[in-house]
């Protein structure tokens, strides 16, 4: 083993001069717009890029633009020839069929890819003739969240080089009335700032973001390649009635409701603190930090309780206290001594925050827990579904519980699920410079209640989205929509029954009129309705378990292709001229990590939190595993130092899956039975639970759940080899390591010496590139000896 490693410390990297960034010289966008029309809060977006192919061959051109993830994409299609091609919405097993089908013939896929904390990239290509040009339109639609009195439209631009005619335009169109709109994001800084127009009047304003070329590489983050930054519009609306911002259109209504003339509603408030090991450093630094602004903030008829948790529960009181002075200056004192140590307990921990509440009722006030943790239970009861049914039985509707994750170990799909059950919500909070302001951010949006028990009562309306809340919050809206029975206004009558303080409140206003807009609104109060419908649906989707669970889907999905929304539920299938590849596009699961922003060639981020990364080296391994769930990892033994290659590499999926490849045999085991066993030569498919293996020319391909690798066979002096890429990254992108950080952006090849050229296995007609030599630890940024093990 000792020898090994002196040898692979001789080894380099041989990196393919490609770059993620187009080449301006190849093709020009000509043209770049982005149009987002909001009204009564609900925006449609469309991107249109113009762009001509200006070389003397036929140039894949790919369309690439970031959008926000409350979005659902409902149109995509490219004009070329003067022929459009549509993107349609399919059922996700649908498309993944026409996907799998795609990759059998050597074909690959698009995807729609979380980035970042509020963004997600939409990616596809299509190869335009010479001197030809083609034109892509993205649509997508969102309900404006509100949040802390305002609500914010966010634009990114990232056209990828500076662009002649580059326009963003909105048009925003409240009937209740503009109250304020003001402009902020990164592009609306410095010179930029010259580029942008406002107008606003009354009921409409008016926003125009038109850069020149040169404007458009001077904003903070851009450059040569142009603008890479956000734009964000944020407004808010008149509120004249109590009973809110009612709308109907077609037999549809939407009501807004977020009455602000109330008095705060004093809360009970309890903060259960992670403080086992994996909190220790900057986490911990941080959540101290938000701690103290917090308390500072605490209203002196407040009531709260503070307990930090490791595979032990640690009191600042056993019980409530009322935040007064004395009271909060000890609690301060408890928060900047919690230290870091030990398990995780959250079951205890939680029921213990529960038990503080129950035991402390008051008339008049609003209760919350509020959890913070970094990650899975490892002491006490660790059964997420044990845990979830000890919380819901201790908290039984009385309260709600707001889980805040901090950081991309954490299972948040559990934290989600324990706050939906309990009416919560959850966040992620991410692993930043400003984690604490994101925490302190979260609380102020809870800060300051104002009706608890809230029923939305709409006789003579049908088919509704979610009408009970347990608490609403100064600064925040509830939006209700559904149908109007036989679309008779005249017998809809809304109502909204809530307890203000210690006393029950009723806003019915006899005189109040359910407006009517014109036949421009017929299908927007609809797709308003569908969107919440939809979001709601997969929230109980998460929810339910059973018959139950499959028909909550089943709506869900039917509810997605009427719309043409891609969901978790729904892919779009992105057809181009004959001869193309099938793209199909997939939304990640609401809550997934985040993934990396691709970058230049070496200067890419490298790790990922959460991963388990192993190779062995001269019979030796590359390896990546998802800390949670530890479902996919993969371990290659090198070939000779001279071949740079792999002459065997293993694949465990989940627990029960295995898949060995060498140059000569490919087996799949599934636990102790031997599925298959076959020669790699064979041009052949095979399909298991959750793994699919094809086999073609030259390269063999490993599909595994939403992962997905692809093994090349390279041949050097008549010899064999393997080198694995991986394709597509999982949703979570939750990866580290040699593939997982670099794979998808190069072509590597492990030698002893510089070469001027090597040939790309990975591309139909392999090309021979131009490359380099860089050692492995300047390009992995780790020891190679951090990537042994002892077996494949």
């Amino acid at each position: 083993m000792e020898r090994a490693v002196v040898q692979v410390t001789l080894f380099g990297l041989l990196l393919v001069l490609a770059s993620t960034l187009p080449n301006k010289d190849d093709w020009n966008i000509y043209s770049f717009h982005i149009n987002s029309t909001v009204t009564s809060r609900y925006a449609t977006t469309v991107i249109t890029s113009r762009v001509a192919n200006r070389m003397d061959d036929s140039k894949e051109i790919e369309f690439q633009v970031r959008i926000p993830k409350n979005a659902f994409i409902s149109k995509f299609r490219m004009f070329i020839d003067g022929q459009w091609y549509n993107g349609v919405v399919k059922g996700k097993e649908k498309a993944q069929q026409q996907y799998t089908e795609a990759v059998s013939r050597g074909q690959s896929a698009g995807l729609v890819s979380s980035v970042g904390r509020t963004l997600e990239e939409f990616k596809t290509a299509v190869t335009v003739a010479a001197h030809k040009k083609v034109t892509f339109e993205l649509t997508y639609e969102e309900l404006l969240k509100r949040k802390l009195g305002k609500y914010e439209l966010q634009i990114h631009a990232r056209p990828m080089q500076p662009v002649k005619d580059f326009k963003v335009d909105v048009y925003i169109n409240e009937k209740a009335g503009i109250n304020f709109i003001d402009i902020k994001g990164g592009l609306s800084t410095n010179a930029l700032a010259n580029a942008i127009t406002r107008t606003h009047a009354d009921k409409q304003a008016w926003v125009y973001f038109y850069p020149t070329e040169d404007q458009q590489k001077t904003c903070d983050g851009c450059g040569e390649q142009g603008m890479n930054g956000d734009l964000v519009i944020v407004y808010d609306v008149n509120r004249d009635s109590s009973l809110g911002d009612i709308k109907s259109s077609a037999g549809y209504f939407v009501h807004h409701f977020a009455p602000s003339s109330l008095s705060r509603i004093p809360k009970n408030v309890v903060f259960v603190i992670d403080q086992s090991g994996s909190m220790s450093g900057r986490k911990m630094q941080q959540t101290r930090i938000a701690l103290i602004h917090i308390l500072n903030d605490l209203a002196e008829d407040d009531h709260f309780g503070l307990i930090t948790f490791d595979s032990s529960i640690f009191h600042w009181k056993r019980e409530l206290v009322q935040a007064n002075k004395e009271n909060l200056e000890s609690a301060k004192t408890f928060a900047l001594n919690i230290n870091e140590r030990g398990a995780t307990d959250i079951n205890a921990a939680v029921l213990e925050g529960a038990r503080m509440l129950n035991a402390h009722p008051r008339e008049g006030s609003a209760s919350i827990v509020i959890l913070l943790t970094d990650g899975d239970p490892t002491s006490g009861v660790t059964n997420l579904e044990l845990i979830q049914s000890n919380v819901r039985r201790d908290i039984a509707d009385k309260f709600p519980l707001y889980c805040l994750g901090f950081g991309h170990d954490v299972n948040f799909e559990f934290l989600e699920k324990m706050s939906l059950q309990n009416n919560g919500v959850a966040r992620r909070i991410y692993e930043d410079s400003d984690a604490d302001s994101q925490l302190k951010g979260f609380y102020d949006e809870v800060a300051t209640p104002l009706l608890t028990d809230v029923t939305m009562i709409y006789n003579g309306g049908t088919n509704l989205t979610q009408t009970n809340f347990s608490q609403y919050y100064n600064g925040s809206e509830i939006v209700v929509a559904g149908q109007i029975t036989d679309n008779d206004i005249e017998t809809f009558t809304p109502q909204v029954v809530a307890i203000s303080r210690d006393r029950r409140v009723t806003f019915s206003e006899t005189n109040a009129t359910v407006e009517y807009t014109g036949t421009d609104f017929d299908s927007h109060i609809q797709r308003v309705w569908a969107y919440l419908t939809v979001k709601q649906l997969l929230e109980k989707e998460l929810l339910f378990s059973g018959p139950e669970k499959e028909n909550v889907k089943k709506e869900a999905l039917e509810l997605s292709l009427k719309y043409s929304f891609v969901t978790p539920l729904t892919s779009m299938v992105v057809t181009k001229p004959l001869g193309e590849n099938t793209d199909v596009l997939h939304k990640p699961k609401e809550g997934g990590t985040t993934q990396a922003l691709p970058s230049p060639v070496g200067h890419r981020p490298l790790s990922r939190k959460g991963l388990k990364k192993r190779t062995r080296l001269q019979g030796h391994v590359v390896s990546y595993s998802r800390k949670q769930h530890k479902q996919l990892s993969v371990n290659g033994e090198l070939d000779t130092v001279m071949n740079g290659g792999f002459r065997r590499i293993v694949i465990h999926f989940k627990t029960d899956l295995y898949v060995e490849v060498d140059t000569n045999v490919i087996t799949v085991r599934e636990g102790q039975t031997l599925t298959l066993q076959t020669s790699p030569k064979l041009r052949q498919s095979a399909y298991f639970s959750s793994l699919t293996v094809i086999r073609r020319d030259k390269e063999i391909d490993v599909g595994a759940g939403d992962t997905r690798m692809v093994i090349y066979i390279h041949e050097k002096d008549g010899v064999e080899f393997l080198w694995p890429v991986l394709r597509q990254q999982p949703l979570d992108n939750n990866i580290t390591g040699i593939i997982g950080g670099y794979m998808t952006f190069f072509f590597i090849f492990l030698s002893f010496f510089c070469r001027a050229n090597a040939v790309d296995y990975s591309i139909v007609s392999p090309p021979t590139l131009d490359c380099w030599l860089m050692s492995a630890e300047s390009v992995l940024q780790r020891r190679l000896d951090d990537f042994i093990v002892t077996q494949l």
